[in-house]
């Protein structure tokens, strides 16, 4: 008797195993890539099939049989799995839930891929209807029949009607009771997109740019790229003939950026000079579209793929190159559920599939930096500014020697004025959003604190609240104290309160905030740029939002209001993204005919790191700190894991970690460094209480044998129940 195929399937819960299951009923095997329908406990759980074959751990009449197919052709492919595969192993996480994180959310929820659409069609009645005649008495319906009757006999589905005639239900309410038209249902048509568009043709690039396109140009297959350009230095005129290469050749190409805000300027920027419409893919878009998206490109349909962190993942069949736009940026590793670095992962999906990938900065990684050292990455340096441009005077204003007013020192309001004068824009950055990080009693001295996170509650003014930036919490905001009932204050600033201030000492200038809170509601973010953009704004404030590759071309003064925050970080990573976070928001000013100026207020002039930034720019500060990773064994000179715990106990989460560190001790030898357990640096965050364990190894095959036996002890562990845990591979946040 033949063996039964064995289906091993990945369902979305927090258990790092396959299931197996039988084939439904009237198919002998489902292809690997495929979503079925199984039963799972009391539920209807959607699954994906990984694999298919003989043999079970569980005798065969014990096994469950799947309860429908849910997908005509796979929806993954060989190459697609083998990531997620991949992702789950790397990861330490449950294969179910990277295969879940991997698919948009009706294909999770188990909707088809070609939506079922109502169609609209005109019958023989319709078409014998004198459409002349009928012009004259109800001129709208004439026009209705007259599209569908142009559609043909399949008609046209709702959706496009409301496009074309919104108002169409009105005239088509009497046609149907004549019989003029019908309804139907029908799976939705393929998608078509316009390869055709206008292009316009670019600046001829510079030596420096031309070279860059040649080296990539020289390697064919997989070679993994930095292009290490100073802000302004046309990283995207490089992208942009690379791309028009790929296209050329018929293939796709994926881009990933950090930021949804970064977007909708690339993709205007991209249709217009490639005459392509790209398929775009970010967590702001409704279900529907980002389906459509997701299906434009695993159609292959989509030549060009734009996306956030999550776009990794998306099936492409005809991928030629992988781009990742300011690949430093920390939004690019995923930080709750599955943990995982989008640029890393990009870099092994270049590596499957034998095609280039490039990473673009003007502030790498030390990582990848030390992979160019390595000669693992090809770095490709972009020296100067595009166009002739001259990089911006950066300058340190003592706040011990110069009076700050309400956040303006007198330099910097000084400049300001000049640069106003002289009809330039002005860039003021403060990477605190609120009117103020603490609400304090003026009596007392009693602080406004969240009451289920070790934080204080930040001052809202515009909104007369006070909200927890780490869990949510909000709550009117007290006009006294609730402990003396004396006067309470707003102590330091937020980009609300800076604002204010701004508005307060120039009167005449068009303020324009950006932040979280100015930007919340759809199309608001691309708004506000425009307007930024465009100068309609005399003065810029807001929060690293500012800072993520946006072009200013009036912009040439740049105000760090407190930069201070980061030189004095407990993370071993401090120095690098304060730099980061400076050389990004400074390459704002100056990027046209006039040169730019920065003003860094700070309280702490003398610190060897201004020194460093301002003598050797980030080059200087990462070969430093790069000399002092090697020394102390941090990374990339090592491997690390952390795991985090969260109970509504603090010993509860104490203990597990606790158990944890035993089995790690309890592991045969080999380089290994097990800190903690410790309370978390914020031990108690929405209600919970948190602890860490960090785990540090040199030999990365090491570190990953002990996390896979540990993340099988710890499912297995009783007191899992009462603990939410995770395992964070290659952290970027030690909290």
């Amino acid at each position: 008797m033949t063996e039964p195929t064995i289906l091993k399937v990945a369902v979305n819960v927090p258990l790092s195993r396959l299931f197996d299951y039988l084939p439904p009923a009237g198919h002998a095997s489902v292809p690997a890539g495929t979503r079925v329908l199984v039963p799972f406990g009391r539920r209807k759980q959607v699954a994906l099939v990984l694999d298919a074959g003989q043999g079970s751990d569980l005798p065969t009449e014990k096994l469950k049989r799947c309860d429908a197919r849910l997908d005509d052709e796979p929806l993954l492919s060989a190459a697609d799995l083998e990531l997620l595969r991949f992702t789950s192993a790397y990861y330490h996480h449950p294969v179910g839930e990277v295969a879940a994180a991997a698919l948009p959310a009706l294909l999770r929820a188990g909707k088809p891929l070609w939506p079922i659409d109502r169609y609209v069609a005109i019958t023989p009645t319709g078409a014998a209807t004198d459409l002349e005649a009928l012009a004259q008495k109800a001129p709208r319906q004439a026009e209705l029949l007259q599209h569908l009757l142009d559609a043909g006999g399949g008609g046209l589905a709702e959706d496009e009607l409301t496009e074309i005639l919104p108002n169409w239900r009105r005239s088509a309410k009497s046609l149907f009771e004549k019989g003029c038209l019908e309804r139907f249902e029908a799976q939705a048509r393929p998608d078509t997109v316009d390869h055709d568009l206008p292009s316009t043709a670019g600046p001829p690039l510079n030596d420096d740019q031309q070279s860059a396109v040649e080296r990539v140009r020289a390697q064919p297959g997989f070679a993994a790229f930095l292009l290490d350009g100073v802000t302004g230095s046309g990283k995207t005129e490089v992208y942009l003939t690379l791309i028009a290469d790929v296209l050329a050749a018929g293939r796709q190409v994926l881009i990933l950026v950090p930021e949804i805000g970064l977007t909708p300027q690339l993709v205007g920027r991209l249709r217009v000079r490639l005459g392509v419409e790209p398929a775009v893919l970010h967590s702001g878009l409704s279900d529907a579209r980002r389906l459509h998206a997701w299906r434009n490109a695993q159609q292959g349909i989509a030549q060009l793929v734009v996306g956030t962190r999550s776009a990794v993942f998306t099936p492409l069949p005809q991928l030629g190159m992988i781009i990742v736009d300011e690949e430093h940026d920390h939004s690019l590793k995923q930080q709750e559920g599955l943990r995982y670095s989008a640029r890393d992962l990009a870099i092994v999906r270049a590596r499957n599939a034998d095609i280039p990938i490039v990473l673009g900065s003007a502030t790498p990684t030390l990582e990848t930096l030390q992979h160019c050292n390595a000669g693992n990455f090809t770095r490709i340096a972009l020296p100067v500014r595009a166009g002739g441009a001259t990089p911006p005077v950066m300058k340190l204003v003592d706040l011990g020697r110069s009076a700050s007013n309400d956040a303006l020192s007198e330099p910097l309001a000084a400049a300001m004025e000049k640069h106003l004068h002289a009809d330039g824009q002005v860039l003021l950055f403060l990477n605190r959003r609120g009117f103020a990080p603490t609400l304090i009693c003026s009596q007392c001295g009693h602080i406004a604190e969240c009451t289920r996170c070790d934080s204080r509650m930040t001052v809202h003014a515009r909104d007369r609240a006070l909200r927890c930036h780490h869990c949510g919490a909000h709550a009117p905001l007290p006009s006294a104290c609730s402990e003396c009932g004396s006067e309470v204050r707003p102590l330091g600033e937020g980009t609300e309160r800076l604002e204010d201030i701004v508005n307060a000492r120039f009167p005449g200038a068009i303020v324009q905030r950006i932040d979280s809170d100015s930007t919340g509601q759809r199309g608001a973010i691309e708004a506000a740029l425009t307007r930024a953009e465009e100068g309609s704004a005399n003065i810029l404030v807001g929060t690293q939002m500012l800072s993520k590759g946006h072009h200013f071309p009036q912009l040439t003064l740049v105000g760090i209001i407190n930069a201070d925050q980061g030189l004095f970080g407990t993370d071993f990573r401090s120095a690098e993204r304060l730099a980061q976070s400076i050389i990004q928001v400074a390459g704002r000013a100056g990027r046209e005919s006039v040169q730019g100026e920065v003003l860094i207020q700070t309280a702490y002039p003398a610190h060897p790191f201004w020194q460093s930034l301002i003598d050797g720019g980030y080059p200087r500060v990462a070969e430093e700190s790069l000399a002092e990773r090697q020394e102390s064994r941090w990374p990339p000179f090592t491997r690390l894991a952390l795991v985090r715990s969260a109970a509504h106990r603090q010993d509860d989460a104490l203990n597990f970690l606790q158990r944890a560190a035993d089995h790690l001790a309890g592991q045969p030898s080999g380089y290994l460094r097990v800190l903690g357990p410790v309370n978390a640096p914020m031990a108690r965050k929405a209600g919970r209480y948190r602890a860490q364990l960090l785990i540090q190894g040199s030999d990365r095959k090491v570190l990953h044998e002990r996390l896979a036996s540990l993340r099988a002890m710890l499912e297995a562990d009783a007191l899992a129940r009462r603990v939410r845990w995770s395992i964070d591979v290659d952290p970027i946040e030690l909290f």
